[in-house]
């Protein structure tokens, strides 16, 4: 680890860098600025495409290849110049916009543009549009190929072990069987369900002016069609127009998208706690790898150590994400600034459940079924017939079906043998004593294979 590592604060920075290595160019200072230099060049571009703007003639193809470069090519040197200017301008956007002339002030085509560069723009009208180019590539390059990693092969596992009987355990106390299979499956539907949330989420914009009713625009040129403008601009990046805002885009969709991902975390938080449980149980056997250590002093110890990483990392995030939810939406009047610096850790809270899917999907990997203890836990459990046997009996009209089952065996176990003793003593016909008869706990579990490997 470097010295640069040792002493990050942020664990992000430090401990799991190299786990957010595709988030960092996204959601870095040298990403935002990046992003804002993209929508500050495609303003430009479209500012000078519009035949209304005369005095700002539509660049030759030379002219908007340079700008092209400037925002495509832009480096990690030339975020280092941006933030150089900002000492001086005390503005971070204001400096983006003196790097961008600086830039084009020697090149002759590009020198009679310079003041329609941030023209009639507000610092958050660059800004928003900046944080949904952001928001749009994390959650398309890096969240949702993620999420769905997890969901795959938590599928594989729920298709490899549909037909695995499993004792259920609701309230902690043996329950009616289950499949390991389809008890996988039901997370795969819920993660499934929440993915296609995230995705489904309209990340919007607004390029409108100081107070969001286009002044500037109209004051300057009163017979374009600005909201047409700004909704074709906007558009054009990818993003759905906001036509109805204040000076900021009021932020909605990104409270939107950071529940969205909380829902898909506490799904998982669920997911990574059972698995805990069921790892303690015996039911999943961890992959051992030569050199771990599990304790520092109990040498046996293989411990749930990725299950329990995830969990950490996704209620953090989830922390920042509720955070983002319940502030952002929320602005004095037409602006004021505590928007800013709660932005500024949108990366933290991707970074985090980043991290988080990485220690699952290590986890996921070392998981070894054991067969033996699960089929041992269920023929030690042959109360659990109890719901089966009095179901029937209610369906050929014996008397009190509940209340004697529950005499039998609420709050005691029993065998195969008494079981099977007090089904010999009951008036039902052959075919359904026989049945009855022949029902072991491993095969009592309704659809569960069914339903496992349908999902």
């Amino acid at each position: 680890m470097s010295e640069a590592a040792l002493l990050a604060l942020s664990p992000l920075d430090g401990r799991y860098a190299a786990k957010v290595d595709a988030l960092r160019p996204i959601f870095s200072e040298y990403g935002l600025i990046r992003a804002r230099v993209r929508v500050e060049i495609a303003w430009l571009l479209a500012l000078a495409a519009e035949p209304g703007i005369v005095e700002l003639a539509d660049f030759g193809a030379a002219d908007r290849a340079a700008l092209a470069a400037l925002a495509e090519g832009f480096s990690v040197a030339d975020a280092a110049r941006v933030k150089e200017i900002e000492r001086t301008t005390n503005h971070d956007v204001k400096a983006v916009e003196y790097f961008i002339k600086e830039r084009l002030r020697d090149q002759a085509g590009l020198a009679p543009a310079l003041e329609f560069v941030h023209f009639a723009c507000t610092s958050e009208d660059i800004n928003n549009l900046a944080y949904g180019l952001m928001l749009a590539q994390a959650r398309d390059e890096a969240l949702l190929p993620a999420y769905r990693g997890i969901a795959d092969a938590l599928r594989a596992l729920a298709h490899a072990q549909a037909g695995q009987p499993m004792l259920s355990r609701t309230h902690g106390q043996t329950a009616s069987p289950t499949t390991l299979g389809k008890e996988l499956a039901n997370v795969v539907a819920r993660l499934e369900r929440q993915i296609r949330q995230i995705a489904a989420v309209e990340l919007t914009g607004k390029i409108n002016g100081a107070v969001g009713n286009y002044n500037a625009h109209v004051a300057a040129y009163p017979d374009i069609d600005w909201p047409a403008f700004a909704r074709r601009f906007v558009e054009g990046l990818g993003l759905v127009f906001n036509p109805y805002t204040t000076q900021i885009e009021p932020h909605d969709t990104i409270a939107e998208i950071g529940d969205a991902t909380r829902r898909a975390n506490t799904v998982l938080i669920d997911f990574a706690r059972d698995v805990w449980g069921y790892i303690s149980l015996g039911y999943f056997r961890q992959r051992l790898k030569e050199g771990e250590v599990g304790s520092s002093t109990m040498p046996h110890k293989v411990n749930p150590i990725d299950f329990e990483n995830a969990e950490g990392n996704f209620g953090v995030a989830n922390a920042l994400f509720e955070h983002f939810s319940a502030k952002l939406p929320i602005s004095r009047w037409q602006r004021d600034l505590t928007d800013s610096t709660v932005l500024r850790a949108l990366g933290t809270a991707f970074g985090h459940t980043q991290v988080a899917l990485d220690s699952l999907a290590k986890g996921l990997g070392k998981l070894e079924v054991n067969p033996l203890r699960l089929d041992a836990d269920l023929d030690a459990a042959w109360e659990v017939l109890a719901e089966a046997v009095q179901t029937v009996m209610r369906r050929h009209g014996l008397p009190n079906p509940y209340e004697r089952l529950k005499a039998l065996t609420r709050g005691q176990g029993i065998d195969a043998e008494a079981m099977r003793a007090f089904v010999e003593s009951l008036e039902l016909p052959d075919d359904a004593r026989q049945r009855l008869r022949a029902l072991t706990p491993a095969g009592y579990t309704g659809l569960a294979e069914r339903l496992a490997r349908e999902v």
